[in-house]
This record gives C-alpha cells, structure tokens and sequence, in this order.
C-alpha cells in the first residue's frame, strides 16, 4: 500500500471516529462527514483504501465504512473502470467473502448486509453475460463455512428483491437476469433445499451457527417462492412444503417456515397448478400444524416471537381455506378433503384463542366457507357453523382492552394495539366481520341460530345486573360502558339482531318459529329497567322481533307503549343536569325505532294511527319534554303512516292540522327576522355576552327556530304519494301526463311547503349574509367563533378519533359558545336538506315555481367569497347531489331535475356556482403553494383549513364527475347542441377538470384523470376548438405530471390521457408539436417517429398497443415531477448489456413468388421447416 493511500486511510479512520464518537461536537462531525464525502467522489484511489478499511484487523464502523466506499464505487464508477479494474475489484471482494468475515455467530449483521450489496450490485451489472459462473462461484463458497453460506443466502435473497420485487435495475438488465433466474431455477431450488436439509440436520446436532444458515436459507426462499413457478413449490411429491411442515415444530425455524409456508399457499395462479397445495390437508401436515399451535401456545408466559408465529400459522390456514374454496366446485374437481374436520377443529382453536387479534383474523375465512355453494352443505361445515354460533356468543363480548386486566385478552392487546381507541376501533371491524359470518351461517341454519339467540337473550333477561367494578358516574348502581352487564346485554343484542334478519329472509312463513318468537317479545317487552345502556339494548331487540308481531296484531299496543315511554326516558326525574349520553342514545333509539316501524310497516301500523297521534299530541303539549330532533322524528313517523291514506284530500287536511303551529310561527310578523343579519343575531342571541352558568332567554327563540325548520324538512322528506299508479288516482295523487305519458304527481304538502318557501330562502339569504365583515362584527364576544368547524366536524376532517371510554357516563354540559355553533351548523344544513328534498318530493309544483332560479341564485350563491368552505360543503353535497346526480346503485333513482328545465333553472345556478369553483379554488391552491413560517399553534388550523379545500374541491369535482347536464344535447355520446348557457357551463367544467390536475390533491388528481377529463373534452373535439384551448389542455396535464408524476397512480392516469388527447387531436393541430419540443431533454428524433406513425399510419410500421404507449411514456418523461426526497438523490446508472434473449425475426417471404422447387404445392412440403 503506498504512501498517499496509507495517509488517507489514516484521515478517513479519525473522520469515521469523530463521525460516530457521541462525544464530537457538530462542528466537527459534519466536517467529517464532508470529508468522507468529498473522497468518496473525487479521490482516485477509492478501491484500495476501500479494501484496507474493510479488513478484519479493522473496528466495525470502520471496516463498515470501508465496505460502503467499495459499493459507491461500483454503482456510480463502474462503466467508467478499466475491464482489468472491474476483474481485480470482483476478485477481492469474492475474497472477502471467502476469508474476510469473522466466524458466523461473531460477524456482525451489518458488515454481512453491505458485503452482500457490493456482490449484488455487481452481479446487476455484468450477469450473465460477462460472469456466467456467478451461480457456480457461489456454490463453492458454500463449501468453506456457515459464515460463506449465510452470505451466499443474502445474496440471492437481495438480488431476487432488487429485480423482482423492487426493480431497481432498467427493464432490458431486468429481463435478462430474471429470465437467467427462471432457467436455472430447478439448480437454484435444488441448491436452497440442500443448504436447508444440511444445516437443519446439523442444527438438530445443537449446532447454534446452522441455525443461523437455516434462517437465512429461509428467508431466501421466501423471496422466491412468491414469483417463481409453481411446479417448483410442488415438485419431488411436494417435498419443499414437506419440509416447512416439519421445521413448523423446531423453535428457532418455524417462525421463518411459517412464513415460507403461507407465501406458498396464498400463490395465485392457475386452478390446476394450484391443485397440489391440496396436500396440505392431509394427515401429515395437519399434524404437524396442530402440534406446532399446540406447542407455540402452551407457555406459561407470552412469548412474542411465538406469538407471531401463531399469527403466521393463522393466516396459513386462512389461506388455505381460501384455497380451499376456490378448487371445491371448480373445473379441476377437488373433492372435500376426508380429514376436513380437523382442518376446522384447528381453524375453530384460533377463533377461540384468547387474542382478539387472532380470533378475527379468521373470521373472513369463515364467512367464505359459509356461503361456499359446495362446502355450506357439507356434514362438517353444518356442524361447524353450530360451533361458530357459540365461539361469537363469547367473541362479542367487549374485553380484552390493552388498559385493563379483566381479560386474558388484554396481555395480547398490549402486543397488538397501542392505545385503547386503537383497539376499540378495531374491535368495531371485528364485530362487523362476526356479524357477516354469523348471517351466512344463518341462511343455511336459520333456525338453529334463532334457538341459541333465543336462549342467550333469556339468559341476559333472567341474570340480575352486574355492574362492576366500574360502575357509572351518573347515579348508584347503573352500569359503565363497561361493566360486565353492559358488555354482555350489548354482544347478545348484535347477535340476536344478525340472527332475527335472517330467519325471515330464509325460512317459510308457515315455518317460522312465530310463538317462540312472540314469547320472546314478551319477555323484552315486560322486562323493565332504569339502567340506560341495559334499555337501549332493550329496544334493539324490540326492534329486531318486531317482525313476529305482524303475525299477532293485538301485541302492537304494548309495543308503541313501550318506545313512548323510553322517548321520555330520565334517569333522575325532573333533574337539571344535562342528560348523559347514554339517556340521549335511549331517547334517539325510540325515536329511530318509531321511524323505522313506520318505513318498514306503515300499512301494519295504520289500525293504531289515533293512538299515536294522540300520544304525540299530548307529549307536544309540554314543549320543554322533547328536543327538537325528538319531536321531528316523531312527526315523520305520523307522516310515514300516514301516506297509507291513499287519499289527497285526507292527507292534506292532516298535514295541514299537524303544521299548523309552524305555519303559524313561520310566516308570523317575529319572524320578519329571518330578512336582516343585525335581527337575526338579535333574536338568536349572538350579539349578547353571556357568562357560563347563566340561563338566557334568546334560547327559546333558537330552539323554535329549530323546530320550525326541522318540522319543514320532516314533512317534505317523508309525505308521499302511493308507490302503486292505480292507488294515486284512485286517491286523487295524479294532476295529469307528460307528453310522453308518464303520471304527473301532486304531493298533499305542496300548499303547505310553498307557503313556507319564502322564509326559508330569506333564512338561507340571511345565513350568507352573516359572514360579511361588517355582520362577523357584531358577535360578542362571547361567540366571536360561532362559525368556526365544531369539534365533532374538526375531528372527522382531521381524521382524528374520539376518545372511547366513559364518554356514556358523564353529564354533556356544552357551553354557551358550543350551543351557538351547533345550532348555525344544524340550522345551515336542514335549510340545504329542505330545498334538496323539495325537487324530489314536490317534483313540477317546486321546479314550475316562477323565477326560482332567481330566488335560489339570491339566497343560497350570495355572498359566497365571504363563505367558509365548512359551510360550502352541505351546500354542495345536499343540494346539489338530489338535483344534478342520478344514483344507478338504486332502483329508484335519485331524482335530478328534469332537462325540460336545465335552462330556466339549472343554468343559472350552476353557471356562476361552477364559475366561483373555479376562480376561488385555482386561487386558494396558489396560496398554498407559497411557503410562509407559521407558528406552531397555528398549525392545526392551516392543516384543517388546507383539508377542507381538498375536501369542497372533491365535491364539486365529484359532482361535475356524476353529472349529467350535458345528455340534453348528446347523440351517441357526442355533444352536438347545447343551448348557450350550458355551453358556458360546460367550458367552465372542461376549466376545472383540466386546471385541478395540478392541484396539491393526488387523490382528486387521479379520479379527474382518470374519469372525468376526457370524458368531458371527447364531447366537443369535434367541433372547432382554438388551437389556444387544445394547447392549454393538453399543458395542464402535462403539469399534473410535473406535481403529481412520482405517484405511480397518478402517472399512469395522466400519462394515459396525455396520450389520448395527443393522439386524437395532434393530426388537426400541429401546435401540440411544440408543446412537446418545450419538454425537458424530449428526443425530437423519436418525436418525430411517433408524429410520422400517427400522422401516416397505412405508411409506417404498425406498432403494438404496448409498444407505443411505452414510447410516449418516454417522450413525455421529462416532465414527470419527483418526490422531494428524490430530487437530490445522485442518479445510478446500469449499462445493458448484449441481449441473451433476442428472438431471431423469420424472414419474410411472400408465398406466391415461385420457390426454389418453382412448384406452390412445393411450400407445403414438410421438409420446409422455415416456413
């Protein structure tokens, strides 16, 4: 070694101390750092100051460093070496594989792993073809040691993840080493199996340092398994999945066989290539993984490497389950396995494990084998399902929180969650997942599934109350959210509900276990509790059997008596501490029930209708009894039943009776308010201060403001005319035809809702209004944030959790402030569902209503710039989605304005909505582009406020998506008249789409690429579009590559419809030529190919579909933007080399020139083999 490298060696040695030294300063670490750098790049003789600090003799770090120098030599010098250079420098790192490493069980990991990269990164640069005995090298280092052999297993380990799994290399260099791979993998598997078999046999022997080559063998097969053929998995009578069922019972191997195994059972691929994995159900391999559960679980103490053993070997019988299910049945005739049963028996132990983890990790499974058409019939599975049904009695109960030690589950919830909302969370998923399972098994053994139900709901009914160590904080002896009553009543509810919907979907009704139901029934209905939690549970389960008292009328009564008396449910009576929310939740599910009754049975329910008028009546009667919400649901109910009717004037007339208060209070002189902003505050009381604690009497004008809105909305929502034509004219429901002969309908509360219309729209006006700077002044300042996101809503954006625990126990006192902001907040939004509903529900009588348009465009699109986009949102999603969207995910579609009426009323609303969109959103992302320093409490509020610019700018693209405003002109799908107004409308659209490409929105970006944008210009590029416009649209995709090209999503949408739109209008315009000339190093040569194949296609070559898509891709590459982290990064460059598997091209001859035989039948002759 000369002199100058000695010296430099010597400098790079106290670099790497400083560098690693926590006692360095700054200072002088990254001056160090700069110096390792700078030689890195600059110095000349890298190599063999590289090899001295690789040397054994050397300090870890250092020989680290020195092995790092010897890698960044050859992925940024190699193509500029010497051939001599590269020889002499493979040569020596092979030495140092060979002899260059300490004893396996003393080297250390990360020497390994770099030693292992500088082989790798030769091998991608120079195998096969100019190392073609790479493979043989390597199976002779195998021969000198364990150290070697586990080297040996990293490389082939990291040069199968960097060609196939990450692809670092270019597609030719790729190709050639995957397809060498592909050739010599029988040796390559042959090779892997021996070093296994080898080195497990020694490490049974006790042979600490085989272990290691075992693991490592492993983990190399692991990353062939996945991608190479099948056959390899299953040859030698599957002697490879043989092996990883034995090594499932060796402690220190089965983790890494477990892995091996379930990459190799969850291949896809064809049926018939898959049909060997069936081997696994035999006697053999079952014993073995019964024997390694068994083994793994059976310690005193949670292990958490066997514990994710177990994970692995649950998700290896979940695969082949699935596996399982997709032979049985199929074209290559898998019978049942004979030994299905102990497959199951084995599936069913992790459904019963105590890790709550595990337990849902087989609940998909479970739900495929239950709806399998062949295996839901099987003895096995029939029996099986009976046992599931008991496993979930216990799998739905709530416990194992990682808090808490009530549970064996919680020590494995400590392993598997971080915090007790992350597992609420989970369980929620979990429990939903049962639920399916549970209705599957249900439709093959609905009535075995009703008895167990039957039987626990009993059971819960007769047990007293347990309430725990954990009682409520409300009042004595109620339960907690958790106590074990609650948990108990709340699992036996959700599974009595899963089982109940399915017995009347799946048994027939003289079938129908109609008197054990009812005596179920009376059993809910005579049970009487004051514990909110135990009584909401109650009333789902009235719910759920409500269906049985169709079959016993008299027990309706009882019923309705029932739900009444939990709308006014109290813990405390006459108490003035707000109710808990587990009291609300009761109040809310009585309500929900009556509603749901009423959808569900109206017809049913219609004998008792005076009772329940009269009920509701006489709880009107007290006005501070019901909230709000409660008394709207209550009258959606009575209007629900009373569309059973089937008359006009009788429904009228009730509608009429029963808005007569509202009616009254809406359009009397008070609320002259509703039309000046200063009134308005006056009257709601946000121009007041308050103090905490103080009553204040403006909340009894909010809370009648409320009523009245909420009285509105619940009547047009829910009044309807008979689904049935005959019944509408027959009760006077048809006011005429349309041209085309369909019913024209008139809904009996018509005269009621436009009587009221003007109001609201003057409320909607005012509401706008109130953001103006000189309204947002006169809040005190008491509510100077009253228009602020609520907390609820600032969460949800956010993506924020709600804490989970105790939240049922405590008073929900809300301050003043709090108060106010739900109040603007459910006031805006009821308005926005009103006038949405009202197209649906009055149909010609609201869309006739003279200068609507007008009226709309003046109240709900007024002062839109002083608008905050929280508030933008409902406006954009209920308003417009029940006008301008038509669902085909449903029968019924959601009604969209009809076209008659796109220009008198759609036009002008949409047209300066759409245009506002446009200019406002292109604005708010320009701002977002300037960086400015903020301070770190004013972080939260820029995140929510960048959200929800995402979050409007996905609704009104989401809309415009939808959309159909454009049908109205189309012939074959091509726009060919629009009227002016919507041709106006339809350019703004075209703007928005093709301008929000660009916008800091990747998820927008690739929808509005991907569905929207040429679906919008295909339209009109038949007409005369300017060259201006076609250049400007076919930029702004280009600069949606430049911000969003590094997401591999995006890339492809956009760089499909560059592609597109290049090829369908750059023959009429040669200007998109020069939009391409302006992309950084585009190749004109190539550019001019392309142009030449587009512009001459019967003249040029023809070229695959493929081909010229990844032509284009690489003439537009120069725009594609990259990720901030790969903006600096120094480019690796991989030479190809000469192609191995170049196919040769046959000759073309033409078959009618005469041959050499001078004979055409001469052509046909078999010794023409090059034909």
């Amino acid at each position: 070694m000369g002199e100058p490298v000695s010296e430099m060696c010597d400098h790079l040695i106290k670099a790497v101390n400083v560098m690693m030294d926590a006692e360095s300063s700054q200072i002088y670490r990254l001056e160090a750092l700069k110096f390792c750098e700078e030689f890195k790049e600059k110095c000349p003789f890298c190599v063999p100051c590289g090899l001295h600090l690789a040397d054994k003799a050397q300090t870890a770090v250092v020989r680290h460093f020195g092995l790092q120098i010897l890698e960044h030599v050859i992925k940024f010098r190699w193509n500029n070496m010497p051939q001599q250079e590269k020889v002499q420098l493979k040569n020596c790192a092979m030495g140092l594989l060979s002899s260059g490493t300490y004893p396996i069980l003393e080297e250390e990991s990360h020497i390994k792993d770099v030693l292992a990269r500088i082989i790798v990164e030769m091998i991608k640069r120079e195998w096969p073809q100019h190392w073609p005995d790479m493979l043989k090298e390597m199976e002779a280092l195998t021969s000198i040691g364990e150290a070697q052999t586990e080297l040996v297993m990293m490389i082939l380990l990291r040069l199968a993840e960097d060609v196939i799994t990450f692809q670092t290399l270019p597609a030719q260099r790729r190709r050639d080493i995957q397809q060498t791979l592909t050739q010599n993998m029988d040796s390559i598997f042959s090779f892997l199996l021996t070093i296994l078999q080898l080195h497990v046999d020694e490490y049974r022997k006790l042979a600490k340092a085989h272990c290691r080559v075992g693991v490592a063998a492993l983990n190399t097969l692991a990353g062939y398994i996945d991608w190479v053929a099948l056959a390899h998995l299953t040859n030698d009578n599957c002697r490879l999945l043989e092996m990883l069922c034995l090594l499932l019972s060796e402690t220190e191997l089965q983790l890494e066989a477990a892995e091996c195994l379930l990459i190799a059972i969850s291949r896809k691929g064809k049926l018939e290539d898959r049909k060997p994995l069936m081997v696994l159900f035999d006697d053999v391999a079952m014993h073995y993984i019964l024997s390694a559960a068994q083994s793994a679980d059976g310690a005193a103490t949670l292990v958490e490497r066997h514990y994710i053993f177990l994970k692995r070997l649950c998700q290896v019988l979940c695969s082949l389950g699935s596996q399982l299910c997709f032979l049985v049945g199929s074209d290559v005739e898998v019978d049942v396995p004979a030994n299905l049963s102990k497959y199951t028996e084995a599936f069913l132990a992790f459904t019963t494990h105590p890790s709550q983890f595990l337990r849902s990790s087989t609940q998909i499974t479970w739900g495929t084998l239950f709806r399998h058409e062949i295996l839901s019939k099987d003895p096995v599975i029939i029996q099986m399902m009976i046992k599931y049904f008991r496993a979930t009695m216990t799998n739905l109960v709530k416990t194992g929180f990682p808090s808490r030690n009530d549970s064996p589950s919680c020590e494995y919830s400590r392993h598997d969650f971080d915090s007790d909302e992350d597992f609420n969370s989970f369980f929620n998923s979990f429990r939903a997942q049962q639920g399916e399972a549970v209705r599957n098994a249900c439709r093959v053994v609905p009535l075995e599934g009703f008895q167990i139900a039957a039987e626990w709901l009993q059971y819960q009914i007769s047990t007293p109350i347990d309430i725990g160590t954990t009682g409520s904080k409300m009042a004595e002896g109620l339960c907690s959210i958790l106590s074990p009553s609650a948990v108990q009543w709340d699992a036996m509810t959700f599974f009595t509900e899963s089982v109940v919907g399915q017995i009347f979907k799946n048994v027939e009704v003289e079938k129908l276990p109609v008197d054990q139901g009812i005596e179920l029934l009376q059993a809910v209905l005579n049970y009487d509790t004051q514990d909110p939690l135990i009584l909401s549970c109650v009333l789902t389960n009235l719910s759920s059997l409500f269906p049985f008292v169709t079959h016993r009328p008299h027990f309706l009564p009882q019923v309705l008596y029932k739900l009444f008396a939990s709308i006014t449910f109290e813990v405390v009576e006459e108490s003035k501490a707000p109710r808990t929310r587990a009291v609300k939740n009761v109040r809310r599910h009585a309500c929900s029930s009556i509603i749901k009754m009423s959808r569900d049975y109206p017809w049913f329910i219609l004998p008792c209708f005076d009772i329940l008028y009269n009920q509701v009546k006489k709880l009107f009667s007290n006005e501070a009894l019901l909230t709000q919400m409660e008394k709207c649901a209550l009258i959606e109910a009575l209007v629900l039943i009373s569309n059973q009717f089937k008359d006009y004037t009788k429904q009228k007339a009730f509608l009429e009776e029963l808005m007569a208060t509202v009616a009254a209070r809406w359009t009397s002189d008070e609320m002259r308010v509703l039309l000046e902003p200063a009134l308005f505050l006056a009257f709601v009381g946000a121009d007041q201060l308050m103090a905490e604690g103080t009553d204040y009497t403006t909340g009894i004008n909010r809370s009648r403001l409320s009523f009245c809105v909420y009285t509105i909305l619940g009547v047009v929502k829910r009044a309807r005319w008979p689904a049935d034509l005959e019944e509408a004219k027959a009760g006077g429901f048809v006011a005429g035809y349309t041209p085309s002969g369909a019913p024209i309908y008139r809904n009996p509360c018509t005269p009621q809702v436009l009587a009221l219309l003007p109001n609201l729209l003057a409320l909607i006006r005012t509401h706008n209004n109130l953001f103006l700077p000189e309204n947002m002044c006169r809040l005190s300042e008491t509510f100077s944030r009253a228009y602020e996101v609520i907390e609820v809503e600032r969460k949800v954006v956010l993506g924020l959790t709600q804490p989970v625990l105790d939240i049922y126990d405590s008073p929900v006192y809300k301050t003043h402030l709090e108060r106010m902001q739900g109040f603007f907040c459910t006031l805006y939004d009821n308005c926005y569902h009103i006038l949405g509903n009202a197209g649906l529900s009055l149909q010609q009588d609201f869309y006739t209503i003279e200068g609507l348009a007008e009226q709309i465009v003046g109240s709900a699109l007024i002062s839109l710039d002083n608008v905050p986009d929280h508030r933008l949102r409902p406006m954009l999603h209920i308003l417009l989605s029940y006008w301008t969207i038509r669902d085909t995910n449903h029968i019924e579609l959601v009604l969209s304005c009809p076209q008659e009426y796109y220009d008198s009323l759609l036009c002008p609303l949409l047209g300066p909505l759409f245009a506002y969109m446009l200019q406002v959103r292109a604005h708010t992302f320009l701002l977002d582009d300037e960086d400015e320093a903020c301070e770190e409490n004013q972080v939260t509020q820029e995140m929510l406020e960048e959200q929800l610019v995402r979050l409007v700018t996905r609704e009104v693209l989401d809309l415009l998506s939808k959309s159909r405003l454009w049908e109205k002109g189309q012939v074959n799908g091509i726009v060919t008249e629009l009227s002016l107004p919507l041709q106006d409308i339809y350019m703004t659209l075209l703007t928005i789409s093709f301008t929000s490409l660009s916008w800091k929105d990747t998820s927008n970006c690739h929808r509005t690429a991907s569905m929207v944008c040429w679906t919008l210009l295909r339209q009109v590029v038949g007409g005369n579009l300017l060259p201006e416009a076609v250049t400007w649209f076919y930029a702004s995709v280009l600069k949606g590559l430049q911000m969003h090209g590094q997401h591999e999503v995006c890339n492809s949408a956009l760089t499909q419809l560059a592609l597109i739109i290049y090829d369908n209008l750059r023959p009429r315009y040669m200007e998109l030529r020069s939009v391409m000339t302006q992309i950084p190093s585009i190749n004109l040569e190539a550019l001019d190919q392309y142009d030449q194949r587009l512009l001459e296609p019967s003249s040029a070559q023809k070229v695959g579909e493929k081909k010229r898509k990844d032509q284009f891709k690489k003439l537009i590459a120069g725009t594609v933007g990259k990720a901030l982290g790969q903006q600096f990064k120094k480019e690796v460059h991989i030479r190809n080399l000469p192609s191995l598997f170049k196919k040769p091209k046959l000759e073309k001859r033409d078959i009618v020139e005469p041959s050499e035989t001078g004979s055409l039948a001469a052509l046909f002759s078999p010794t023409q083999d090059d034909i």
